[in-house]
């Protein structure tokens, strides 16, 4: 396995700046949206160490454009963005591919993504943990797997859950905890 270079630019957006890395194989890592430029790159930096800044090739740019246009609830297909996934384990770039055909509008969980893969419900965890270990959110939409019975389950990026469910809600899915259940009074 070769040492790639990689490079990085922070940008805007309209809900804060985001960071996308990349290789000549593709885009190698992605940062939600954070408050400040200086955060993102921080951030960056500590998953790509010695990347440095650089002017993005058009695949690059065409994929911040995405970005931006669906921070601004355009509906956006992130599918054909090159990826260079080098270094994750084989299972998790399966888990990876099957989610990146979860749309706009649409969710799956953990468990549904492990039997799509021909795996038992067991393995409902490690698509769990690759879902935590994903480069690069939004582009793989780990934001659209939700645990078993509709919860909403983890989201590591910046804001936690609250951002997970604030664009599921960009994206018309509405994720709310299960009315109570009614009980008879017996009046």
């Amino acid at each position: 396995m070769g040492q790639s270079v990689h490079h990085y630019l922070v940008f805007e957006t309209s809900n804060g700046f985001c960071g996308i890395g990349w290789s000549d194989a593709g885009v190698t890592r992605f940062h939600l949206p954070a408050r400040s430029a200086e955060a993102t790159e921080r951030s960056l930096l500590r998953r790509l160490p010695g990347a440095r800044p650089g002017a993005p090739p058009a695949d690059v740019l065409e994929a911040v454009a995405a970005v931006r246009q669906y921070f601004q609830g355009v509906e956006v297909d992130f599918s054909d963005i090159r990826l260079d996934l080098e270094g994750q384990e084989e299972f998790f770039k399966q888990i990876y591919a099957a989610t990146r055909r979860v749309g706009w509008g649409h969710t799956t969980t953990y468990g549904a993504l492990a039997k799509e893969l021909g795996a038992g419900p067991e393995t409902a965890r490690d698509v769990g943990q690759a879902m935590a270990k994903n480069p690069v959110p939004l582009i793989i939409p780990c934001h659209r797997v939700l645990a078993a019975g509709g919860k909403v389950g983890g989201f590591s990026a910046p804001g936690g859950s609250a951002t997970k469910i604030r664009m599921l809600e960009m994206e018309g899915v509405h994720v709310a905890p299960p009315p109570p259940a009614q009980q008879s009074l017996g009046l």
